[in-house]
């Protein structure tokens, strides 16, 4: 098959694609419990709104199905019921299911499946803690997704699942409708963003979800005496990619692998790790609506301008000499904040630090007393949203990425477009997408002396003005857009395919 891509710019930046009126690319369909700006925790909503949303533009037959939450409730307004309800048979329960639709005539086709009883909830997984029936409502959304595709998308031949939440739909598909044509030849793709969460449940979750005993079983669920729901996907899955090559080859470790590194080195060439992409037009500092003055790679006046704007809003010195690290990230020990915290890095006379985002107890404490006692250099912004995090990123120096893993990332993507240069630890797809010395600075060791030898490495560049605004420049003029990714899923959706054809 073959397909004309969109136009990249010099920048990066996407131009759209003329519409088409007989798609070349097989039709696919999303499976996800995050979509951005419906629902998100973190990247994953993000990055299944970037690739549906590019596919889309490129001619490809896109739809996206999610759980109708409370909070999807709350911003869209305008959503039309598709048919009657239905049911929903799973375990030993028979349960009635809506769908629902956004109307658009641009973009993917974004489904919602109802469910007042599962989804009508405050969080998407738990407030404060995970929900504990979330293995029977994703269990449920799976199911309810798979009867609906008949009618989403009947010319679908890729279903695109994405993390553990939806991996039972595979497993559903390869067993319960495994007799089904329509469902038989269906290809599958599971995405693994996040390997660390993989959903660990009692063995007799597989019952309680409706299905035969037997997959409780070393080849299937059972791992460690527990019901793993990612496993049981894997298993299942046609072809698995993760969000980045170095992440791919981390999966397939004792260290890298959370525990299930040989069902990983299992799938051989069906896994691959295609490293995610960014908006290059919402993420562009030229035209930014979110950033007090634009700015450019051959224009840094309006940076500049934005790093006074910043300093003035949380209180520190405005000294345009003094460099100043964003750190935007989920609190959370995997953002490495114990590097932070357990050395010397906050308490340097010479240089300023924002903080935002929320997450553990621990970490809020911390920070606050850190921005308590040097109110001058340390801030923190516990409220994150997305207008703030664009105005972080204009006026911030550097970022502070010393992730303990990092699938993917997009922060550092986003900081590099908006010339605020990442110091971060060398794993995942911060090797990727960050060039050591030359547009970032990268360090190994997981501990706070690797990473203030990281941060001094940055400063001494910072410290040559000529020096630095050449790896400025270079930063953002990176090309983080979709259109590398997109064309790398196509392929691995045709693997998928052939092997699904192969195993029929």
């Amino acid at each position: 098959m073959t397909r004309v891509a969109p136009s990249v710019d010099a920048r990066g930046a996407r131009r759209r694609a003329e519409p088409r009126k007989r798609p070349k690319a097989p039709g696919v369909v999303h499976l996800t419990a995050e979509y951005w700006p419906l629902a998100r925790t973190g990247g994953l909503g993000e990055a299944v709104n970037g690739l549906a949303t590019y596919q889309a533009g490129t001619g490809t037959r896109t739809a996206v199905v999610m759980p109708l939450y409370q909070m999807v409730r709350d911003k869209v307004h305008a959503l039309e019921r598709v048919g009657p309800s239905f049911l929903v048979n799973f375990g030993s329960r028979v349960e009635e299911a809506w769908l629902y639709r956004i109307p658009s005539d641009s973009g993917p086709q974004v489904y919602l499946i109802e469910h007042p009883g599962y989804f009508d909830r405050a969080a998407i997984y738990g407030d404060g803690a995970d929900y504990p029936d979330n293995a029977r409502r994703f269990a449920f959304f799976s199911l309810a997704a798979i009867a609906a595709l008949p009618q989403i998308a009947p010319d679908a031949k890729v279903l695109h699942a994405h993390d553990w939440h939806t991996a039972l739909a595979i497993v559903y598909l390869r067993t319960r409708y495994a007799d089904q044509p329509f469902f038989r030849d269906l290809a599958t793709v599971l995405s693994v963003h996040n390997a660390g969460f993989q959903g660990h449940y009692p063995p007799e979750t597989v019952a309680d979800v409706g299905l035969p005993a037997e997959l409780f079983d070393w080849r299937v669920f059972e791992w460690y005496g527990q019901m793993n729901v990612l496993k049981g996907g894997l298993v299942f899955a046609d072809a698995a990619v993760t969000v980045s090559p170095t992440h791919a080859r981390e999966l397939l470790t004792p260290e890298g692998g959370f525990g299930l590194h040989d069902v990983f080195t299992g799938l051989g060439e069906r896994l691959r790790g295609v490293l995610n992409g960014i908006d290059a037009e919402k993420w562009n500092p030229e035209s930014d609506p979110g950033v007090p003055t634009h700015f450019s790679s051959t224009d840094l006046t309006g940076k500049r301008a934005c790093k006074r704007a910043l300093q003035r809003a949380y209180g520190l010195t405005e000294d345009p000499d003094l460099p100043l690290f964003a750190m935007s990230a989920r609190l959370v020990s995997q953002k490495g904040l114990d590097l932070v915290l357990g050395g010397t890095l906050l308490h340097r006379p010479d240089a300023q630090f924002i903080f935002l985002g929320a997450g553990e107890r621990r970490y809020h404490d911390l920070l606050a007393a850190h921005a308590d006692r040097f109110p001058d250099r340390v801030a923190v912004e516990f409220a994150f949203t997305d207008r703030l995090e664009h105005g972080l990123l204009s006026g911030a120096d550097l970022l502070l990425m010393p992730s303990l893993y990092e699938p993917c990332g997009l922060t550092q993507m986003r900081a590099q477009r908006y010339g605020a240069i990442p110091v971060a630890r060398r794993v995942g797809g911060l090797q990727d997408s960050i060039e050591d010395g030359r547009t970032g600075f990268l360090f190994s060791e997981y501990t706070p002396e690797a990473l203030e030898a990281g941060v001094e490495r940055a400063l001494t560049v910072y410290r040559d003005k000529r020096a630095w605004n050449a790896m400025v420049k270079r930063s953002m003029e990176l090309p983080f857009g979709w259109g590398g990714a997109a064309e790398r899923y196509q392929e691995i959706y045709r693997m998928a395919q052939t092997h699904r054809a192969g195993a029929l």
